[in-house]
């Protein structure tokens, strides 16, 4: 395999704080690479450096000749003055620049020149990358290519970056978080492209379904090691777990061994003198092993929620719109004691204006919400809060509460909560500005749900959380004593979580689906399946009845059954009820919300296995059903 990206020895400082130090790792040709890292760790930092945005403090970065790098970073860097077309056709590659000035031409309908253009088009081959780009241009929904970047919101100008670096095919991918920002529909359709495409791959996100279905390869980067899995993020679980319970347990053996050693190593100089060198150093590493700590920093969360009455948010009629849009239309719904719902749909069709309606910072055009007079909201909003950048860590939670009190009747100082939120007492005296993006995530939740809430609204919760966060965060939510409202567009969370899902279909429509996104998605693609099965159907019997319209003298010969069709008929009449039958099974254990997250992927891809096994059974029947 040819390394395509060397990193050896590389040292990172940000002011007084150290990222990481002496790291050292590959990335070889065809790879599929993961970095996985605590928030605060410097995984951006890191891939600014491989990208050469900045300079490492120490260390060399290594890229192959002639391979072509992009990157997709966190805060795009475009031009603002351009505009969206000028912005993503931005290349030193002939072909999109040809393909640039063919759309440019269209746009204005300038039919010489796109006469002109065709002609080059023809010569370089370059419609299959024009067909390509238009794909990649609308399934990031950029259909606004006269607009200045400047004009765009937040949201775009980052799918607007992942389309630029996407349509540029460089040979080494370097993306940062790449599924912040796009929903649900365009996650999936970037995962299949990720899968397909031939670049190599090295990225940072926290979507483990993702992470999962698209990487071969995970790097660790954890305490200034680098480890290695070659798999992807399940096969990545289950060894970490190996090797964490292998370090622990050798931990555990150098202690015993080191009993031992300290004896020896307290006689007398003159008996030490008469034993080997090679022991008295051997010690020393022995005391270093068995002065490690392998434990892994958890974010407690077990704060107390108030008091849910009888009464909790009630819906009734509600109507929402904006000047051409309608977003909600004649919605009820009455909240119960403790669920937990998901909110999907596509960007636009009013998720947020919801959640903001239900806390009442938006008032319906018509109908009326009811809160109960117990309710008290948490409401974690996807744009954050503004934290005084020249504030102090500790400052920001004592603004708020100078002691949390817990379920057990306990009360934490704010100094102890950071700590259990992974801040430790020297980060807590640090400003704000000095934390990373996740960081400041981490601390914006720790002060939304230190308020005690019993109705937590979640807005895109896991964006730049890391992983360690995200697990914890889901088991808080998992046993909190309230209920949950969240939108978010990433799966695995919303497995986990979730019991039900308002689903907005735009025009104002919101079905309740009952289940949470992965059923949801097998349900919807299943009927997806059906309706081009049908329409496939269809269109074969208009094309037979043409036929026979067009040739009605021909006599019609039909083709008897071999001795072996025969039999394979017989045999797909049996296998087909008993793999329906199976099907349906599934199909209640995927609903019975009993499985775990990982059995429930699991059983997910075994029940899309099995559908296509009967989609393909029942056409070969249909085959013979004509001939016998």
């Amino acid at each position: 395999m040819k390394p395509f990206l060397q990193a050896e020895n590389l040292s990172k400082r940000w002011g007084e704080l150290m990222l990481f130090e002496n790291i050292s790792f590959t990335v070889f040709e065809g790879a599929k690479v993961a970095l996985i890292a605590k928030n605060g760790t410097g995984k951006s930092s890191l891939l600014d450096l491989l990208a050469g945005k900045e300079s490492p403090d120490e260390g060399i970065i290594t890229l192959s000749n002639d391979v072509k790098m992009g990157y997709f970073e966190q805060i795009p860097d475009l031009n603002p003055n351009n505009t969206v077309i000028e912005e993503v056709f931005e290349s030193d590659n002939e072909k999109i620049k040809t393909v640039k000035a063919f759309e440019l031409a269209m746009a204005h309908n300038k039919q010489d020149e796109i006469t002109a253009i065709s002609a080059k088009m023809d010569e370089l081959n370059a419609w299959a990358i024009e067909v390509e780009i238009k794909q990649i241009l609308t399934e990031l929904k950029i259909n606004f290519l006269e607009q200045k970047v400047s004009e765009l919101s937040g949201g775009q100008q980052k799918r607007l970056a992942l389309a630029k670096v996407l349509i540029n095919q460089p040979d080494l991918l370097i993306l940062d978080e790449p599924t912040n920002h796009l929903d649900l529909e365009m996650i999936e359709w970037l995962e299949a492209y990720l899968e397909k495409t031939k670049s190599t791959l090295l990225m940072v996100t926290h979507d483990r379904y993702f992470l999962d279905r698209v990487c071969n390869e995970i790097i660790e980067m954890e305490d200034n090691q680098i480890y290695r899995y070659q798999g992807n993020y399940s096969y990545f679980l289950e060894k970490r777990d190996e090797r964490i319970a292998m370090q622990q347990a050798s931990i555990s053996k150098a202690k015993n061994l080191m009993r031992t050693e300290i004896e020896w190593m307290r006689r007398m100089p003159k008996a030490r003198s008469h034993k080997a060198k090679y022991r008295v150093d051997a010690f020393q590493d022995l005391k270093n092993k068995a002065s490690q700590n392998i434990r892994e920093d958890k974010v407690e969360m077990n704060v107390k929620s108030a008091r849910l009455g009888k009464k909790i948010v009630e819906l009734e009629h509600v109507s929402k719109s904006f000047p051409g849009v309608k977003l909600i239309e004649d919605f009820s719904y009455k909240f119960q004691r403790f669920e937990k719902v998901g909110i999907v749909g596509k960007n636009g069709t009013g998720k947020s204006t919801f959640l903001n309606l239900l806390t009442q910072t938006l008032t319906p055009d018509s109908g009326a919400i009811e809160i109960g007079q117990t309710i008290k909201f948490g409401y974690y909003r996807q744009e954050g809060i503004a934290f005084d950048p020249r504030e102090k860590v500790i400052e920001a939670v004592q603004k708020i509460a100078e002691f949390i009190h817990f379920e057990d009747g306990t009360k934490m100082s704010a100094t102890q909560m950071l700590t259990h939120f992974l801040f430790p007492p020297e980060t807590q005296y640090n400003y704000i500005e000095k934390l990373s993006g996740g960081e400041q995530r981490r601390l914006y939740l720790c002060t939304v749900l230190m308020q005690n809430p019993n109705f937590l609204i979640l807005d895109e919760p896991t964006n730049d959380l890391d992983i360690m966060t995200l697990n914890v965060l889901e088991d808080y939510l998992q046993s909190f004593a309230g209920c949950v409202v969240v939108v978010s567009h990433d799966r695995f969370f919303m497995d986990k979580i979730v019991d039900h899902l308002f689903v907005f279909e735009g025009e104002g429509a919101i079905t309740d689906f009952p289940g949470n996104y992965t059923v949801y998605r097998n349900k919807v693609e299943e009927e997806e399946q059906q309706k081009a099965k049908a329409e496939a159907k269809k269109k074969a019997e208009a094309k037979a009845k043409s036929e026979a319209v067009a040739k009605p003298s021909q006599p019609q010969t039909k083709k008897k059954l071999s001795f072996k069709e025969k039999r394979e008929f017989e045999q797909l009449e049996n296998e087909i009820p008993e793999l329906e039958e199976q099907i349906g099974e599934l199909e209640d254990l995927l609903n019975s919300g009993t499985l775990k997250h990982d059995e429930l992927y699991e059983k997910s891809l075994q029940l899309d296995d099995m559908k296509s096994q009967l989609d393909e059974k029942e056409l070969r029947w249909l085959e013979l059903s004509e001939l016998g």
